[in-house]
């Protein structure tokens, strides 16, 4: 155990810690720890305090209040009720912990009833309502005092200007609204976009951004920024009688506020562990961040008993998932090929755990990223998991002792085979010219072979290296001539691996047409432009015989993409390849291979659906001749709407676009409806 002597200088250490980051976090937006970092000094301080209470001051310590204290350049508005921060769980053991804490201060073991909630990693606002009309707006602030953000809140078109008159109960004649203020992510990666075109540095995530966005001292430019507001808890209010949690959330959409969709009644905390697992499985399909799960006890009457400790209320918790950003360092950084000649640079990190995962590299994109996060090998940076999928860094927090000098550069030369490197105008990539290098071989091979292409089974990234070092293989023609002697020279190849192999690639030899036109690389031509090139052509011959103008009077292919096929199959390696792989007996199927009655159809799919996913929604559409568009246009012909539309069903309705509901859509596509025949 700790000294008492190193255990307060220990506390000091962390009250310093945590009051700085605290600033950067609350007041400046521009974070330089992680989350989870955070948590943990957070954590440590307060096991520290409580273990030696009685030998130093809490008063001023950041463990006695929420967040920081506003900034100068706002007015600041007291809250009638204190808007308290919540104490965090990080498992579910700790789950069940807050559930037996609650039963013990009650002196019950009955189970306790429950409301569960999506936990968005946004920003905590205030508002005040006055007979029914906005008066005012804040942040949390220090949790007593916020900063007047009314201005900007009255640009968020989800915020009521006036409370719909619900019936019952009626509109109190003053009341706190608690909500979270959140950009969704397509929106973010939209704004980005906009902010790298127009030269301005893109946000690190979208809480940042909302933050910044929040803070604004022109409200002009608030107005611009897409955002939007879940509505969660009430703070002060008069003339009510609500005895539940879930009674008042009932009431809140009915005075016109959001409510989020999948906050749901839990009869008991096991109810609760589950949703908080549905929420793990869900994360990645929402159109907004969320961090976690918020658990609060239901009845108001209990919610009273409990009370609150300094900073944060007995009757709730935030259960938080596994951190999708972590501090690490920068080791190294290599440079991969990929199949177009493009170097991408990958940074080689000291390993850290991000979303549950181990992440040890991350890449950097290209030259422009490297220089406008100012990266050297030997920074301390945060990375996370775009997606919680692809990791990336986010931004450099200590510098190295190099920071004075020029960022990482990306060499001159191919690292692969020596050959000179170009960066064309217009484009942020560098790539190497040397259509022999064999890292392009070995990728476009392996493209070729993908299941979204020829999905050869047994041709693994090991295996091509292998033939491709040896020089059996530089293209993929060359697959359709190997003989069991070619095969069974190559380490960990048997005579029987050989011949299933062998088998594997005959029966390859007839593809569907858009599966061969995927394998053969074509830039810009992905699975999505490679079915509506087969739709539309019918046979190989007609596709690669077409010229530009023709190609551009198809729906969706741009001039970007019309230049790129004509050039493909203009080339004359290209047509060599093509040739030997006829005479290897390589015969894409003629025609397209979906049929149905939705041929040309565009759907555009928003919200939840019961008995799909987004992907298979996709692909039985397409599969029946339809189009899936991202995005609502006046083409459009059906919008789907499952649970939880986005702004996509606003759109439809605009553009007064048919809207139809799950049951319909499966009737449009011949599928059975569950429950039914």
């Amino acid at each position: 155990m700790m000294k008492e002597k190193e255990a307060i200088k220990r506390i000091e250490k962390l009250r310093d810690l945590i009051n700085h980051h605290n600033k950067l976090y609350y007041q400046l937006d521009d974070p330089e720890i992680s989350d989870s970092e955070y948590d943990r000094m957070m954590r440590e301080l307060i096991e520290l305090e409580n273990q030696y209470a009685g030998h130093i001051d809490l008063s001023a310590s950041p463990t006695q209040r929420v967040g920081a204290a506003p900034l100068e350049k706002f007015d600041s508005i007291p809250h009638l009720s204190p808007m308290l921060s919540l104490s965090n769980a990080f498992s579910e053991e700790e789950i069940t912990s807050f559930d037996e804490r609650i039963k013990r201060l009650l002196g019950t073991q009955e189970d306790i009833s429950f409301v569960v909630e999506p936990k968005l990693d946004g920003i905590g606002v205030n508002l005040l309502y006055k007979n029914g009309f906005l008066k005012s707006g804040s942040t949390r602030g220090d949790g007593t005092i916020g900063e007047d953000i009314t201005q900007n809140l009255r640009t968020i078109h989800a915020i009521p200007l006036k409370m719909k008159s619900a019936g019952t109960p009626p509109i109190p004649d003053l009341i706190e609204i608690r909500g979270e203020v959140y950009i969704g992510t397509d929106a973010f990666k939209k704004l980005n976009g906009q902010r790298i075109a127009g030269g301005d540095s893109p946000f690190a995530n979208p809480r940042n951004a909302a933050a910044g966005s929040l803070r604004q001292l022109d409200s002009r430019i608030t107005a611009k920024r897409p955002l939007d507001i879940f509505c969660y808890a009430m703070g002060f209010a008069d003339r009510t009688s609500f005895q539940t949690h879930w009674d008042f959330l009932q009431s809140l959409a009915g005075w016109g506020f959001p409510v989020n969709p999948h906050i749901r009644k839990a009869e008991n905390i096991n109810d609760c562990i589950v949703y908080y697992r549905e929420m793990i499985a869900k994360r990645e399909t929402l159109p907004y961040e969320i961090d976690g799960t918020v658990i609060k006890v239901d009845s108001l009457d209990t919610q009273n008993l409990l009370g609150a400790v300094s900073r944060s209320p007995r009757w709730a918790i935030a259960c938080k998932f596994a951190a999708i950003q972590a501090t690490t360092t920068i080791e190294d950084i290599l440079i991969q090929v990929g199949r177009t000649g493009v170097l991408t640079p990958v940074a080689v990190m000291k390993p850290v755990r991000v979303a549950g995962v181990m992440v040890s590299r991350a890449t950097l994109h290209n030259q422009d990223e490297i220089d406008k996060k100012n990266i050297h090998i030997g920074d301390t940076v945060i990375v996370q998991r775009a997606g919680d999928v692809i990791p990336e860094i986010v931004k450099t927090v200590e510098p190295s002792a190099k920071d004075n000098e020029e960022p990482f550069r990306i060499p001159d030369r191919c690292p692969i085979c020596g050959s000179g490197i170009v960066r064309l105008e217009g484009e942020a990539a560098h790539r190497c010219i040397n259509l022999d290098c064999p890292a392009q071989i070995r990728e476009n091979i392996g493209h070729f072979v993908s299941r979204g292409g020829m999905d050869i089974d047994g041709l693994g990234e090991k295996l091509i290296s292998q033939m491709s070092e040896r020089g059996i293989i530089s293209d993929p023609a060359d697959l359709y001539y190997l003989t069991e002697d070619d095969l069974t020279g190559l380490e960990r190849i048997g005579n029987l691996s050989a011949r299933n192999l062998l088998s594997a690639l005959e029966k390859s030899k007839t593809p569907p047409l858009e599966k061969f036109i995927f394998s053969l690389g074509i830039r810009h031509v992905g699975e999505h432009i490679s079915k509506i090139l087969a739709r539309n052509f019918m046979t190989l011959g007609n596709i690669m015989n077409a010229n530009e103008e023709t190609l551009l009077s198809i729906k969706e292919i741009g001039p970007e993409i019309a230049a790129s096929i004509t050039t493909f199959f203009r080339e004359p390696s290209n047509i060599q390849t093509m040739e030997r792989l006829r005479k290897a007996g390589v015969r894409p199927l003629e025609g397209h291979t979906t049929s149905g009655g939705l041929s040309g159809e565009t759907f555009v799919l928003t919200g939840t659906l019961e008995n799909f996913s987004r992907n298979r929604a996709k692909e039985l559409i397409e599969s029946l001749g339809g189009n899936v568009s991202s995005s609502v246009t006046k083409n459009t012909d059906y919008v789907v709407a499952g649970a939880s539309p986005g702004s996509k069903l606003d759109k439809a309705l605009d553009l007064q676009i048919p809207i139809v509901d799950e049951e319909k859509f499966l009737e449009i596509t011949g599928q059975e409806v569950r429950g039914k025949k």
